[in-house]
């Protein structure tokens, strides 16, 4: 799962309570963001392998700090406490934690058996990546889904905020597009030197374009 990611940011966000929807994107990927950070430092590892799943070849076989239940909740606080520091509410601290966590839970759905309760066995997950006629467009109606609410919930804040949902649409499809139509690796081997790159860049464009969005659009 990667832009359905973004269906509980944009339900959140219309609320007046919620942090800003730029804000909801990080959080709704704050814990990949982590991974893909700890890939480049060593700190956390996937390997690749022919077929792994259906759709990609990623052997997340080492991330207890990012996907474990108990690591989503940790980043879920401290992403609740940064929102609190820089003068939000504690709703909005609230709303931004559970934002985070969604993470872990939207990925119990697709990932192979990968993901933890706490960093060790049992291995979790329902393993729909194996099964594209179900998961390509579940992905889709959480991501546009999701958006469809935001916009019906807003109002444009003047001529900008009426085609800024559509170019954000259009990006999420892109990067999506580019995710789904990545070749399968031919043989083992570790992770590519540029995937947590790759990855980090993605989700600061998505952010750059919902905080955009949320510059002209408001809350009804």
């Amino acid at each position: 799962m990667f832009i359905g990611h973004y269906a509980p940011a944009f339900v959140a966000a219309t609320s007046r309570r919620a942090p800003r929807l730029g804000a909801l994107f990080v959080a709704a990927q704050l814990v990949d963001i982590a991974f893909f950070s700890f890939l480049i430092l060593g700190v956390e590892h996937l390997r690749v392998v022919p077929l792994a799943t259906a759709m990609n070849g990623m052997d997340l076989y080492d991330m207890p700090w990012t996907h474990s239940l108990v690591g989503a909740i940790g980043w879920g606080v401290l992403f609740a406490i940064a929102i609190k520091l820089l003068r939000g509410s504690w709703a909005a601290a609230a709303i931004g934690g559970v934002v985070v966590v969604s993470h872990w839970v939207i990925d119990l759905i697709v990932h192979r058996p990968d993901l933890t309760l706490a960093g060790s066995a049992p291995k979790l997950g329902l393993g729909l990546w194996n099964h594209p006629w179900i998961e390509v467009p579940l992905e889709l109606a959480f991501a546009y889904g999701g958006l469809a609410f935001f916009v019906s919930r807003t109002r444009a804040a003047g001529t900008a905020g009426k085609w800024s949902p559509l170019v954000l649409a259009i990006g999420m499809g892109a990067l999506q597009a580019v995710n789904w139509a990545t070749p399968q690796p031919e043989a083992v081997g570790g992770a590519p030197p540029a995937a947590g790159w790759l990855g980090l860049f993605a989700y600061a464009v998505l952010t750059a374009l919902a905080w955009w969005v949320a510059r002209t659009r408001t809350v009804r």
